[in-house]
């Protein structure tokens, strides 16, 4: 297996990389923020969008980040979340600010490869081009796999649901632990999706009753936890 940049093999684009989609729910690839920032993203920080390719170069995961500027300080985390991460970057990249830190925006695996650890290979592979780039920190916005099965949770509750063994009850949270990730508190409001109820229905494959609050199939009430501490570079994970 190898690491290549995304933008280094354009016959790698579109139909070689549908299966990835796969694992996303609809509503998520329907955020307006992260549509009308795709562009700049893909102009300004093309060597922090990695592909993991097998021997015969079939792609396997993925991984996007961008660079910003943060003080390490949790009180002043990308308002925003998810959202305020990508805009902070893509406007201080347009005024010259020196970034310090790197948000991976997005992390995918194909899904017929799951659970080999091919997430924590691309993961390592933006943390090692982070420190060779000189940021000293690295966040990430997670959104965890198992909260939509709790939707009525208070993301405040569920950042501390932990197994026995000390590590989170969430799989894509412990796969950011095992590299190293602390929790440091939930993003309340992080990646905002707007739709019809049509349109909602469309996209969670469920009918929405009028008189009745529902939570879709798939949202983790769009809520985020920030982690730091990925042993050589700092990570922060935002859910």
């Amino acid at each position: 297996m190898k690491i290549v940049s995304n933008a280094s093999r354009p016959d790698l684009q579109g139909p070689a990389q549908a299966s990835l989609r796969d694992g996303w729910p609809a509503f998520v690839l329907r955020g307006q923020i992260p549509a009308a920032h795709r562009d700049a993203v893909a102009e300004h920080f093309p060597r922090y969008d990695v592909l993991l390719l097998d021997d015969d170069d079939a792609v396997l995961a993925r991984a996007t980040a961008v660079a910003l500027r943060w003080d390490g300080e949790t009180a002043t985390l990308p308002d925003g979340g998810y959202d305020g991460a990508l805009v902070a970057a893509v406007t201080e990249h347009e005024n010259s600010v020196v970034p310090d830190t790197l948000c991976v925006v997005a992390a995918t695996v194909r899904a017929d490869r799951t659970g080999g650890g091919l997430a924590g290979e691309v993961l390592t592979a933006l943390r090692e081009r982070a420190a060779e780039d000189g940021l000293a920190r690295v966040i990430v916005p997670v959104r965890p796999t198992l909260k939509a099965t709790y939707p009525l949770t208070p993301m405040e509750d569920f950042q501390r649901w932990t197994r026995a063994d000390g590590l989170h009850l969430d799989p894509w949270i412990r796969t950011h632990q095992r590299l190293g990730a602390t929790i440091l508190g939930p993003a309340s409001r992080s990646m905002v999706v707007t739709g019809s109820v049509a349109e909602w229905e469309r996209w969670t494959g469920s009918a929405t009753r009028a008189s009745t609050r529902r939570r879709s199939s798939g949202c983790a009430t769009m809520a985020h936890i920030w982690h730091i501490g990925m042993r050589n570079v700092r990570l922060l994970v935002l859910d």
